[in-house]
């Protein structure tokens, strides 16, 4: 059925490409017999353009799972309140593009801070191809800024990481064997009703072999919450076994691109002057504000872009 969806997409999207061509090609006779179509032509062609990059983005996603579902986890560096709120907002970033792209989101596990912002954030982002465009999102971010919390208007640094893993089916054995978790219950905390932050019904899962840790906590049933802590752990295992594969074949040392969970990958900065820059690619942007409300599709682009270069 997934793969039936993504088939009536592409026809869907052939259809539309045909037809947004042929009135661009009307437009140009109309404007040959003297007609003023000056603007719906502009209208066409930016829409075309727009939707021709979208397209381009969709061909540079063919890795085995760049077609899943994502889970993405954040976490604030050191830095106490002032990264914690660093790591809220770019929770509030990713959940912006997600609606804006048309993707669905889920939050699994959320810690408030103890003054501001998150302790950690884990939430899913559902619809296709999510996991192969925020795999550039994995790594650290830094943000430079005055700071809303010091009272002498100092500049002050922030970092978060981002971890994405894909969501795994049960169409993909992963084996967790009884003796190798240990199940942890408690109760919740921050965003939630009433029965979710007076029960223990949050669970947390920690594999003891390799100390990978899964938690839920947004249902109101313990069972429920245990469910998707075990759909968490199966796909961070799932990417941790690939990531050991990668390193014994040598391709995280080799590839500029292959990045460890600590390296810092893009700077947002906010004082003394405006601009975020992406250090893999070395794209820049102006409008910081536009990419926090979400707009990541630039910085996305040129990631997939500069990967598909070195992995030929």
């Amino acid at each position: 059925m997934r793969e039936k969806k993504r088939l009536e997409g592409t026809l869907a999207t052939a259809t539309e490409l045909e037809r947004r061509t042929g009135d661009i090609a009307a437009y140009f006779e109309l404007a040959q017999e003297g007609e003023n179509v000056s603007a719906d032509l502009r209208r066409e062609i930016d829409a075309l353009r727009a939707m021709v990059d979208k397209l381009e983005i969709s061909t540079l996603l063919s890795g085995p799972n760049d077609e899943r579902n994502a889970i993405v986890t954040i976490h604030p560096g050191a830095g106490g309140t002032e990264s914690q709120d660093w790591a809220e907002m770019l929770m509030r970033m990713y959940l912006r593009w997600a609606e804006r792209d048309g993707f669905t989101t889920q939050m699994y596990e959320y810690q408030p801070g103890e003054e501001a912002g998150i302790k950690s954030a884990t939430f899913g982002v559902n619809g296709d191809y999510a996991f192969g465009l925020l795999t550039s999102e994995i790594g650290v971010h830094r943000l430079v800024r005055i700071s809303p919390f010091d009272q002498a208007k100092r500049r002050h640094t922030s970092f978060a990481s981002v971890y994405v893993s894909p969501e795994i089916d049960e169409s993909i054995d992963i084996d967790i064997k009884p003796d190798d978790i240990r199940i942890d219950t408690y109760r919740s905390g921050g965003k939630g009703g009433q029965h979710v932050n007076t029960t223990d019904s949050a669970v947390r899962i920690t594999h003891i072999p390799t100390g990978l840790v899964a938690a839920c906590q947004n249902e109101r049933s313990q069972h429920k919450n245990k469910e998707k802590a075990m759909s968490i752990l199966r796909s961070r295992l799932y990417e941790f076994e690939l990531e050991k594969k990668k390193a014994a074949t040598k391709h995280i040392e080799d590839s500029k691109l292959d990045i460890d969970f600590g390296s810092q990958i893009r700077s947002y900065v906010l004082q003394p002057y405006r601009m975020i820059k992406d250090l893999r690619t070395r794209t820049e942007i102006g409008d910081v504000d536009r990419v926090l409300d979400g707009d990541l599709n630039e910085l996305m682009r040129a990631y997939l872009l500069v990967r598909r270069k070195e992995q030929r």
